[in-house]
């Protein structure tokens, strides 16, 4: 048997709304479906604005240009990230500054940020791990504190909570995305979500969205022709893709059932093997909602991991493990950080392991996963 690490889904429900958007002739950014979609999120998760967007890591770019982010300034986030987490920043010239993570959730720990707090501190950006949410409450204390700018990076974290609230709603900007590997997806796709900035800021955002124009007010009929306001890029997708998206919303919230299910067969599958000391589950705080995008399990050693990962390959198991941590990476030497600034984040990230989980996961092939991980982690013992 084959199980491969993740599989599209797809409920049909697609063509009929790409075939509604051609039949509508237009198929360029900022269209009927792009409204839409803006439109469901907002209501959904209760976001003041939505801007849908080609990439989580074009939301980000937008949100460095939102905050007018320049050389000098620094910006703390996790070195356990996505790059774009970091390349956001440094487009406009302002420097990552790596914190270290909670080994329970993997997640930024509040108290390293506030060590890593300097003068030239701009924001922070928590990224919420594998869907579980960071400790936000401790994140806007020390927002306000030190008069910081909040930027989630929820790419994980659609459809998840913290303490009833959506993530990426929390901070002052949010940002999502819907690459092919999320719980739901179109493919290439993101959204930036702003959170109590104020009309001013509000309109900067559309500007930028727009390539740096006005054009949202020409499209309202609010202008006869539009014109250059801002610095922007072209971050609007295409109508076909924003079509493609609304029909997987619909599906969220039994898209997120069907992947509780999953993962809590796996944790309680596991926990024998977490209570011999083999390996460590995924922690789940009471704070926390998941939206169960990653089940992961994590070893004491990297050695023992990558053993893990191809007995599971020989059996057509696929696996992945995840970032290499950006402090340690090419990019990241030249930035001037070396091995052991981040033990935790090194440690943790050379034991982890992610495995197989998509929404049309059948029994069968979890029993499958199940039966031959035990069969591997018995070797250990």
């Amino acid at each position: 048997m084959y199980i491969p690490f993740n599989r599209l889904y797809f409920s049909g429900r697609e063509l009929a709304c790409i075939k509604d958007c051609l039949k509508r002739n237009s198929i360029a950014g900022n269209g009927y479906y792009t409204g839409k979609v803006q439109d469901f999120m907002a209501s959904r998760f209760k976001a003041e604005k939505v801007f849908l967007t080609t990439s989580a890591t074009s939301a980000l770019e937008m949100a460095s240009l939102l905050l007018s982010l320049k050389p000098g300034d620094e910006v703390i986030m996790p070195s356990f990230t996505f790059v774009s987490t970091a390349n956001a920043v440094m487009l406009r010239g302002a420097k990552p500054v790596f914190a270290e993570i909670d080994p329970r959730t993997l997640n930024i720990d509040p108290e390293d940020v506030k060590e890593k707090i300097s003068p030239h501190t701009r924001a922070i950006i928590p990224v919420h791990y594998a869907g579980v949410a960071c400790d936000m409450d401790s994140l806007l204390a020390i927002s306000r504190e030190y008069g910081l700018f909040i930027i989630e990076d929820a790419a994980q974290g659609v459809n998840a909570l913290y303490k009833g609230r959506y993530l990426g709603t929390i901070g002052h900007i949010g940002c999502y995305s819907f690459h092919g590997t999320k719980n739901y997806s179109c493919g290439e796709g993101g959204a930036l979500l702003l959170n109590g900035l104020g009309k001013d800021m509000l309109k900067k955002a559309e500007y930028i969205w727009e390539k740096g124009t006005n054009r949202s007010s020409f499209l309202r009929g609010e202008i006869d022709r539009y014109t250059w306001m801002e610095i922007g890029s072209s971050y609007t997708p295409s109508d076909i893709l924003a079509a493609y998206l609304y029909a997987q919303l619909q599906d969220m919230d039994m898209i997120t059932e069907k992947r509780e299910k999953i993962y809590y067969n796996y944790l309680n599958s596991l926990r024998e093997y977490e209570k011999k000391g083999l390996l460590k589950l995924p922690y789940l705080p009471d704070y926390a909602v998941s939206n169960y995008h990653i089940f992961y399990i994590i070893f004491a050693h990297k050695n023992t991991r990558d053993y893990v990962q191809e007995k599971l390959k020989q059996r057509g198991i696929e696996s992945a493990s995840h970032y290499v941590p950006l402090h340690l990476s090419p990019m990241g030497k030249r930035l001037g950080y070396r091995p052991g600034e981040l033990p935790l984040t090194e440690k943790l990230a050379d034991g982890l392991l992610r495995l197989p989980l998509y929404p049309d996961m059948t029994a069968g092939e979890q029993e499958y996963v199940i039966e031959n991980l035990r069969k591997v982690l018995h070797e250990l013992e």
